[in-house]
């Protein structure tokens, strides 16, 4: 158990190794209660939202979700986040733990410059969350709900019971498998997750903690805030322009946004593989030459694709596919290759 974003989380419950297999071939159950809640409401309510965060969420549907940014006036990440439209005129944004009270105020303090009839509420303790992913998690949730979870598109969600506890479910995960996450209420999440446990049982499934969450976002590629992106990080710096609206009249960061896909751009995040026996952790160093130009944001050996691999922001110059890569591991050189991304992809999608 570890302190993580002021709550205290489970590195791992039965191996690292272990709970990473299980959710790319069967069934895996994580505890992500940590995460936030923040509601937007009221007629000026997706005004609201696509001024502060980078996607176009005036193309969500009700009950349909997007992958998207808080964004700074450089179009940098205040925080990565998940918009959820609950209604016309509802929004709920689903924010990082050790986030939450900087990305409500920050969000407050926008709306507010902005104006408009829009209440904004941090709704953390009505929620809690957890999380069943794999291959076969449809299967094993499907037989605690009357929820038609196959009827659940990938980033959609639905309400309805599991396990008799009334609950959100959305058909989303952070591990690069299909799964679903489960919003219920925090005095009766208890009995999901043991529910969620012996319906699994048969199956295999899990418990997993943070060890293995970080291993599988990093083979699916899915960037982690404050290792892979920060504010000092554009949006277009991550590789992440396609969360960006584009088309919109207007947003936080907009113009420097659009110079950066324009051609300003300088450095980006970017996918490796290491050629040589070492692994790259967060911190190290990218050289060219004896000179420092880069870091590594995150890295690991992934127990499932067997490589050491990880994401590095780097110089344009140094970003193209097949090119060589020098990083410093405690005073040592090693080589390591650019490679595409993502390192894992899953055979079928939802």
């Amino acid at each position: 158990m570890v302190e993580f974003g002021g709550w205290n989380m489970p590195v791992e419950y039965s191996g690292i190794t272990d709970e990473h297999l299980a959710v790319r071939t069967a069934v895996g159950l994580f505890d992500v209660c940590h995460m936030g809640q923040i509601e937007l409401a009221g007629p000026d309510a997706l005004a609201a939202v696509q001024w502060i965060s980078s996607n176009d969420a005036s193309r969500l549907a009700m009950g349909q979700i997007q992958y998207s940014a808080l964004t700074t006036a450089e179009g940098t990440f205040v925080d990565d986040i998940l918009v959820y439209r609950m209604g016309e005129q509802h929004f709920m944004l689903v924010v990082n733990a050790g986030n939450i009270m900087k990305d409500h105020q920050w969000i407050v303090a926008k709306v507010a410059e902005q104006g408009g009839d829009v209440s904004v509420v941090n709704a953390s303790s009505r929620y809690a969350l957890v999380a069943i992913q794999g291959p076969i998690a449809e299967r094993v949730l499907q037989t605690l709900t009357d929820i038609d979870l196959a009827a659940i598109r990938y980033y959609w969600f639905d309400h309805g019971e599991v396990a008799g506890v009334r609950v959100t479910v959305s058909r989303t995960g952070y591990t690069g498998e299909d799964g679903f996450e489960v919003f219920a209420p925090p005095a009766q999440v208890e009995r999901v997750w043991d529910a969620l446990l012996e319906a699994g049982a048969a199956h295999g499934i899990k418990p997993c903690g943070l060890g293995a969450r970080d291993t599988l976002r990093l083979e699916a590629s899915m960037r982690l805030c404050g290792s892979d992106m920060d504010e000092g990080t554009s949006v277009v710096e991550a590789g992440l322009s396609w969360i960006v609206g584009w088309k919109k009249d207007d947003f936080l960061g907009m113009e420097r946004l659009r110079a950066q896909k324009a051609g300003s751009l300088e450095r980006r995040l970017v996918g490796f593989e290491m050629r040589d026996r070492a692994i790259a952790r967060h911190g190290h160093v990218v050289m060219d030459g004896e000179a420092p130009v880069g870091v590594v944001t995150s890295g690991t050996q992934t127990p499932y694709l067997k490589k050491s691999i990880g994401l590095a922001m780097v110089p344009l110059a140094l970003s193209a596919f097949g090119t060589s890569l020098i990083i410093d591991i405690r005073g040592r050189r090693v080589a390591a290759e650019v490679v595409p991304e993502p390192f894992y992809k899953r055979s079928q999608s939802a």
